[in-house]
Order: C-alpha cells, then structure tokens, then sequence
C-alpha cells in the first residue's frame, strides 16, 4: 500500500477534493489510518475521489504535490489494493510551477514519472484566476491542520566580515547586483515556461478525456435510439402481421356468412319453413362477424397510433445537452472514414442512414453501388490478380492499385498482364 507517512522533513498534509474547492482535508498521518483499513468514510462509499498529496517544509512552504485518484467501497473503506508511492512522487517528480518557494515537485496525469501508474492519477486545473494550486497554497495558508510553523532563523550579522576597499566595492556590488537581476529574470522566465507547457500539457489531456466520454456517450445514446427503433419495428411487424391474419379470417367467415344467406334464400324459395337450426346458425354468425369487425377495427386504429408513434420517435427533436442535441446544433461533427472518400463529415439527418450501413452510405456518395464499391473496396485492401483457372485457385499476382473508386473496373484492373482480358 502507498506510504503516506510524514515527510522526511516538514510535514505532509491530504486535500481531498470536489470539483474546484477542498471537500476534506487532513494529516497524511490519518490519511494513512484510512489506507490501513482502521477507519471508514461513510460520505464516500463507492466514490471515485481525486485527492492531493502535499509535502511542506517546516515554515509551511510546499515542496511537492500529487494528483492522485483513490477509490473507496461500499463500506466507505479505501481501496485494499491502491498502492501509489505517493510520498516518493512528491520528492521525485518533475518541476512544476513556483509557489513561493521555488518550483516545485509535481506527479499529475500528464507529468508522471512512473508510466505505470498514470492512470491513477489526475491533471490539476491551471485556469488562471481561481486554479488548483491557488486553491491549495490559501489552504496551506490558513493553516486549518495546525501545523506548527517553524519561524525562519535570523541571519548573523556582517560586521566582522573583512571587506574590500572603498574603491573597489561599489563596482563589484554593481556587477553581483546586475547578475543576480539577470540570474533571477533567467529564473522567472524559465518557470513561466515551465507553466506554461504543463497547462497545456494538462489542457490536451482534459480535452482527450472530454472527448473520449462525449464519444461514450454518442455511443450508448445511438445504441438506445437503435435499440427503442428495433423494438417499436418489431411491435409494428406483429400488429401489422396480426392485423393480415384477422382480415383473411375475416373474409372467411363474409364468404361463410355468404354462403349461408344464399342457403337461407334457397331454403326461403321452398314451400316449407326455415329449419329453427339454420336461422339460429345464421344469428349466430352474424355475432361472429360483427364482433370480429369490431376487432379489426381496433386493430386499425392500434395500427394507426403505432405508425404515428414510430413517425413521432423517428423525427424527435434530441433533448438539451445529449451529444445527438449538439450534433444537431451542428456544435459537435461525427466524422468517419472510409477509403475512397477519405474523411467525411455525417449531417446530423444522414446519421440514422449511416448507422443502418456505413458502406453503402460511403458507396453512394462515390457514386457507386454497393457491389461495386465493395469490388473495388476488395482490390484496394488487396491489389492482387484474382482470375481463377480451372482448379479453382486465384492467380494472386500483385497488381497496380487503384485508388479512386469510380475509375475501378472489375476484371480488368484486378488481373495481372497475363489474364487480362482472358
């Protein structure tokens, strides 16, 4: 497990965090209490949290920190197997920027000594103004661990100090004075970079993440409305396949109702009465056919709300701030890529279509078929002969590849000199 014990000079404190502002803060001695298992957080179970490790001089000055990630389970206990150096890191790591004391030592996401660990780790936000390391250094300040602050030793005085002549001091105090101005703007200058490559180092690294979970969520999002699409089709394709059943059964029993009244007309042309068993027969499929009538009646009109429910979901507008919203707002472009046309930005209305078959999307706007597209789709993957002779075993010789998909022609650019034409 991770040391998380005093520094070996100066203390060493935990912030845990909440998006920009300190959630918790506390001693690395009793974060280590939570690493061993002795205490639990009930707030905190079954989180994710981002923390910072800080180690301090004795006048409270920071000399390292590290972004670390922590989980804790559902009895609010740290994670058994999380094992992060990170009192190591916090002497080890690269410079960062300079927060009174010097630059200091920093092990983030984007500048993590031990490649091996840097997902367990998280980037700071350097927004000027209002960012991670000021939001520290006013912690550090306030003091609210109450560490006791080791006041700075007064310098001994010079005056025993042998000094050089009347003549020649000014000149050298002049000369230490303009270097130490050169030395420390060199010094300044250097940590302003220094900064600078870290935010945008952790800029690229918080846009790669914003962008990997907005695909995430495209995806899950596509999948649903895929999904809810499939399930109401297959609803319809049973009412409509139901709804063709109850009119052929229905027709069956006009043609018998038919039957019977022509029965029954026979029966009236003759001389005698009507049997009692006919005529009860008749009123009786008389019933029939008006209470399967009214069921067909239902089912139409079922049939009817089902095609206005599928017609409503199909052309629904997205709600505010899902990524098919964004896709419509055209704030978020869905590229792929096919070969042939490169790469293509999908219109928010083409997105459905493409889904359902990227290759024939990609076909048609080749101005192809799909069976030609897919030949050619064939050569370009593999640019060989594919002329078979009479066992059945293709030639395989390498041929020139054709690039563009409309300027293929099957049999001919897809056989070597040999077979062309044959």
């Amino acid at each position: 497990m991770g040391s998380a014990g005093q520094a070996s000079e100066g203390y060493a404190a935990v912030f845990f965090m909440d998006g920009k502002k300190i959630a918790r803060q506390m001693r690395a001695s009793e974060f280590g209490a939570f690493l061993d298992g002795y205490v639990g957080l009930s707030d905190l179970k079954e989180t994710d949290v981002k923390a910072i490790y800080v180690s301090l001089t004795d006048d409270l000055q920071i000399q390292g920190m590290v972004f670390f990630r922590i989980y804790f389970d559902e009895e609010g206990r740290a994670d058994s197997s999380w094992n992060i150096p990170i009192e190591q890191l916090s002497l080890t790591g690269g410079k960062g920027p300079n927060l009174g004391n010097g630059p200091i030592h920093l092990a983030c996401k984007s500048q993590c000594p031990i490649p091996g660990i840097k997902d367990e780790l998280w980037d700071p936000d350097m927004t000027p103004g209002n960012n991670t390391f000021q939001v520290i250094r006013k912690a550090i300040d306030s003091n609210t661990l109450k560490f006791k602050k080791k006041e700075p030793t007064p310098q001994t005085g010079d005056d025993e100090i042998p000094v050089l002549g009347a003549a020649v001091v000014p000149v050298l105090e002049a000369e230490s004075e303009a270097e130490q101005e050169l030395k420390a703007e060199r010094t300044r200058m250097a940590n302003l970079l220094r900064e600078h490559r870290l935010r945008i180092k952790t800029l690229q690294s918080v846009h790669r993440d914003a962008l990997a979970d907005t695909r995430h969520e495209h995806r899950i999002e596509v999948k649903a409305v895929r999904s809810e699409l499939t399930e109401l089709e297959q609803k319809y394709e049973r009412l409509r396949i139901a709804n063709e059943q109850l009119k052929q059964r229905l027709a069956e029993r006009n043609e018998q109702y038919l039957m019977m009244q022509e029965q029954v007309s026979q029966e009236n042309e003759q001389p005698e009465e009507p049997s009692l068993a006919s005529s009860a027969e008749a009123v009786l499929l008389n019933e029939q056919i008006e209470r399967k009538q009214r069921e067909l009646e239902l089912r139409d009109e079922k049939l009817v709300l089902l095609e206005q429910e599928l017609h409503e979901l199909r052309h629904r507008e997205p709600t505010e701030n899902t990524v098919m919203r964004h896709l419509q707002d055209q704030s978020v472009f869905l590229v792929g890529y096919h070969p042939g046309i490169g790469h293509l930005t999908l219109p928010y209305e083409d997105i459905e279509v493409y889904f359902q078959n990227p290759t024939a999307y990609a076909a048609d706007k080749c101005g192809l078929n799909e069976p030609a597209y897919r030949d050619w789709l064939d050569h370009y993957e593999n640019p060989v002969c594919r002329h078979q002779g009479s066992d059945g075993v293709a030639c395989e010789q390498p041929v020139m590849r054709v690039s563009q998909p409309a300027e293929f022609r099957p049999g001919v650019d897809d056989r070597c000199d040999e077979h062309r034409g044959g």
